[in-house]
Formats: structure tokens, C-alpha cells, sequence
């Protein structure tokens, strides 16, 4: 079975997870294709700045906070289609 892109985006982030953090600080990333599309300060900055350009479910928010903490509860942004108006 093929994995989603959402997938591999949470795999790539956590795999540059330290990278991530040194380059961007504390902040909350906007993720698609393997690639850092922004950085905001908070989830809700970040989705809403990120559906102008892209699809709802096509891209994920991670929290980047330097621990574990920032990885542990990832939440999609399809969950929260309709959500955000």
C-alpha cells in the first residue's frame, strides 16, 4: 500500500525535525511535498494563510517547538474543512 502524502510529510518533518527547529525557531510549519511552504505563530495563522494558496487536506501543520511534544498530536488540516471562515 502506498503511503498518503500527508504520511510522508510527517515522516519527512520528523526526520528534520532538529534541522526544522534551528532554522525556524518555535513556530507552527505548513508542510507539502517534503517541503516548508511557512512558518506562522500559531496553527490557526498557519492554516489560514495556507488555504489561500492550497487545497484543504493536500498539506499539514506541525508544531515545531524543539521537544517531542511538538510531534506527538498532529492534527490534519482535512479535519477542519468547513472549520475556518
Amino acid at each position: 500500500m502506498e503511503k498518503s502524502i500527508q504520511t510522508s510529510d510527517f515522516e519527512w518533518f520528523l526526520n528534520n525535525y532538529i534541522d526544522l527547529f534551528a532554522e525556524y525557531g518555535d513556530c507552527f510549519l505548513a508542510i507539502k511535498n517534503k517541503a516548508v511552504l511557512g512558518s506562522y505563530a500559531s496553527y490557526a495563522d498557519a492554516l489560514r494563510a495556507t488555504e489561500k494558496n492550497e487545497e484543504l487536506g493536500t498539506f499539514i501543520i506541525q508544531h515545531c517547538n524543539g521537544d517531542q511534544s511538538g510531534y506527538t498530536n498532529r492534527i490534519s488540516s482535512m479535519n477542519f474543512m468547513g472549520a475556518v471562515g
